[in-house]
């Protein structure tokens, strides 16, 4: 049980509705796509999710601020639902399956609720504060814990490293270079997926660079609750800082060092 299982309830139901919108305009002929400004891709599915979450959260928390990658902040409130409609419309646009809606709710800025729900590949993740991580797929009878691994020698490790063009923006092209050499297995997995398979234990670390608040938020109590951690790569907790390690913890110390500047 969590102190935020209403919360957690709530931020499921409007994973329900996310979904029925984002996987009825998946693979529309019609999809809607635009550039913003930071040159990203926006859909017509990603502003509908987005305006949807808030139309509920306007009559079931109208006392809580809401944070959303589409339509930014409204309100101030110790309270705030950050919302990512689409992570991965870069896929979403091209039919590749691996995209999610991302819901977390944050309370002083720390986030207590998550919830990942990726209807293209049938999987949603969640968690709230003191209540453990979980899985749900159409084959599962019931929801599934979740625990990262134990492994804790960076030679036996699997990592993602999302974008090799976010290290490279950051300069730190030759570190993604000399860790690979170093670990078991490296791949790209990508977006919310790459944190999601941490949180499964099938991956020991993931780190990134270029995100904003919205990429993370979701991410951090599925994590935590699985018994992983969750910072920055420079150490800073939460989801505030642009850059993400998030490991099965046994490997977050070895790998701030190595990242460190």
């Amino acid at each position: 049980m969590s102190s935020y299982d209403d919360d957690l309830a709530l931020a499921l139901q409007l994973a329900d509705e996310a979904d029925a919108i984002s996987t009825a305009r998946f693979g529309a002929r019609d999809l809607e796509i635009a550039t913003k400004p930071d040159t990203t891709f926006v859909t017509d599915a990603d502003r509908a999710v987005e305006q949807r979450i808030r139309h509920v959260l306007a009559a079931e928390r109208p006392d809580d601020a809401i944070f959303g990658e589409e339509f930014g902040p409204v309100g101030e409130a110790p309270r705030q639902w950050i919302i990512d409609p689409i992570d991965g419309t870069a896929h979403f646009l091209r039919g590749a399956p691996i995209w999610a809606t991302l819901i977390a709710l944050a309370v002083d800025g720390k986030p207590v609720v998550g919830v990942v729900s990726s209807p293209a590949l049938g999987a949603r993740w969640w968690a709230a504060s003191g209540g453990g991580a979980w899985k749900r797929t159409p084959a599962d009878d019931a929801p599934q814990p979740l625990r990262v691994s134990g492994v804790g020698e960076l030679a036996a490790s699997a990592i993602s490293y999302n974008s090799i063009q976010g290290w490279d923006g950051a300069g730190r092209v030759d570190q993604l270079v000399a860790l690979q050499r170093d670990v078991w297995r490296a791949r790209s997995y990508g977006d919310a997926w790459s944190y999601m398979l941490l949180a499964e234990g099938a991956l020991d670390a993931v780190a990134e660079f270029d995100l904003q608040p919205y990429d993370m938020a979701a991410l951090v109590p599925v994590i935590e609750e699985a018994g992983g951690t969750f910072t920055s790569v420079g150490g800073d907790a939460g989801p505030w800082h642009g850059s993400a390690l998030a490991t099965n913890g046994h490997l977050h110390q070895q790998l701030l060092e190595r990242l460190a500047r």
